[in-house]
């Protein structure tokens, strides 16, 4: 393999305190596991502990200057999120506690507003459970039909299979952009071509691809949009809920109580302007000023410059992967999809992911190993489990190497003693 072009884990790793000086009593820190949580750079540890130490107060209702003070830094970070994603308004960044809460608030708010009997509602078998769950529970108490995308042999989306499930009763698609398991990305502009024609609504689980490549909501032509903080180099408990305003506008508030209301009278109540509508009670404020610092950390690395390296090393990882004999991989290759994500789920017949999961971590190496919250999926491929190495822009060479060397050690010993 060549040498990549431009060696940002050099230059960003010292940023990464977990990485650069670990103080857990793991001798060499080897993290590839960035699809489950990020790590968090400095920046982002500092400015949470600004906001605790010296701007901590409730936002939007105090009087007082620190308050003031809080609800700057507040907004400021919902400005940064829709400035990250290209958003026209900051009224359409919605604050919700993860990504899987901010696909609840779709399907309870704009599904229970809108959804009727024998409607349809359309997803993928490579889904999270977060982006299968609440379709499944809405659909029940709606009477709709949820109907499912197949998997093509090479473990990408089947185009052709949505084509034919996709019709004048589809009310809403909702879909992986990049599969936290096969890895492949999603034509999704396609996709949304297609559905928009058909009268359909599309949300955008985008949690493994917000972090790795540019993303801008016009050219996607989505409705809906869901990201996670924690999977962006930002605080867990934070994430948040992109959607066209006029949807917004329209649609009932997911969760009742303070901070959402206009006024409030004994027999019903009026709603705030847009974004407070759906954000109920007191948020989470110092995380979501962590969020909007990892975001502008993110975008002073520059996300073309991340997606080039992270294609680079991610084209690495499949060539040592595929030099082990019996371990077998999941999706696309990069080869096959160079806009695949940065990971690889593999499996070896006879060999229980856990095991290898258990067995790299004696070498401090992490790795997922699991269903990854995918169990049709999993099933489809007949695996109750696969391991799978996630990989990030700090992610080096030199760590795959090691993992790649550590992996054939632990077949051998395993096959050799079994």
């Amino acid at each position: 393999m060549k040498n990549l072009t431009k060696n940002i884990a050099e230059l960003t790793r010292k940023d990464f305190p977990i990485i650069s000086k670990n103080d857990s009593g793991i001798k060499r820190l080897i993290y590839l596991d960035h699809a489950a949580t990020s790590q968090k750079p400095k920046i982002v540890i500092d400015t949470i502990n600004k906001y605790y130490s010296s701007q901590n107060a409730n936002v939007h209702r105090g009087a007082h200057q620190l308050s003031s003070v809080a609800t700057k830094a507040f907004e400021k970070a919902r400005q940064s999120t829709a400035d990250y994603i290209n958003c026209k308004s900051f009224k359409e960044i919605i604050f919700t506690r993860n990504a899987t809460e901010a696909i609840n608030l779709v399907a309870y708010s704009w599904g229970n507003y809108e959804l009727k009997k024998d409607d349809e509602i359309l997803i993928s078998l490579m889904e999270h459970h977060s982006n299968i769950v609440p379709w499944q529970l809405i659909a029940k108490q709606k009477g709709c039909k949820l109907n499912y995308i197949n998997i093509t042999k090479n473990g990408e989306l089947d185009l052709a299979d949505f084509k034919k499930k996709l019709n004048n009763n589809t009310r809403i698609v909702s879909l992986v952009h990049v599969s936290n398991t096969l890895g492949c990305c999603n034509p999704i502009e396609e996709i949304t071509n297609l559905a928009h024609k058909k009268g359909s609504l599309v949300l955008l689980d985008a949690c493994q691809s917000l972090a790795h490549k540019p993303l801008d909501i016009d050219k996607l032509g989505v409705d809906f949009l869901a990201g996670s903080s924690h999977k962006l180099c930002g605080p867990t408990g934070i994430g948040f809920l992109w959607a066209r305003e006029e949807i917004l506008q329209k649609i009932p508030p997911f969760l009742g109580g303070g901070e959402m209301i206009d006024e409030v009278y004994e027999n019903h109540s009026t709603w705030a302007d847009l974004p407070h509508k759906f954000e109920a009670g007191t948020p989470a404020i110092g995380e979501a000023i962590g969020m909007g610092a990892a975001l502008n950390y993110l975008k002073s690395i520059g996300l073309e410059e991340i997606h080039t390296y992270e294609q680079e090393i991610t084209q690495y990882l499949f060539y040592k992967l595929k030099e082990i004999n019996g371990l077998e991989i999941l999706g696309p290759s990069p080869k096959m999809q160079p806009e695949r994500g940065p990971l690889a789920t593999f499996f070896v017949e006879g060999i229980h992911s856990n095991d290898i999961a258990e067995l790299l971590d004696n070498s401090d190496i992490c790795i997922r190993s699991g269903h990854h919250c995918c169990q049709p999926l999993h099933r489809f491929y007949g695996l109750t489990s696969t391991g799978r190495a996630s990989l990030s822009f700090i992610t080096t060479k030199e760590e795959i190497d090691f993992l790649s060397d550590e992996l054939k050690s632990i077949i051998s010993f395993i096959k050799r003693n079994s």
